[in-house]
């Protein structure tokens, strides 16, 4: 019995350095859990924001169209299409530097 006494006494601050070792670590992984979850809700809200910036002015768009009488709805209509359409695909040629033209 007295051996085991001497065991625990000699181990005992061994473990008690590797307890606060081990919690100390964990404690700075979970606090780079929180920053790295914080951030990600931080960018997920911006990207809300800009689309619902863009869904409001879409909708101020159709309603300027459908309480303005004097234009025809279908005709503003395809004419918003068409403009998304080519803002979609891009405007411009693409330059390929790579392919240099030949004098």
């Amino acid at each position: 019995m007295g051996e085991l006494i001497g065991l625990v006494a000699v181990s005992a601050p061994f473990l008690m350095v590797f307890g606060i070792v081990w919690i100390q670590k964990n404690q700075k992984l979970e606090e780079k859990r929180i920053t790295a979850t914080a951030e990600a809700s931080s960018e997920k809200a911006a990207q809300y924001a800009s689309h619902v910036q863009e869904l409001e002015s879409r909708v101020r768009v159709l309603e300027r169209i459908v309480t303005d009488k004097g234009y025809d709805v279908a005709s503003q209509i395809e004419a918003l299409r068409d403009t998304r359409t080519v803002e979609e695909r891009g405007s411009g040629v693409q330059m390929n530097f790579a392919k240099k033209e030949k004098a």
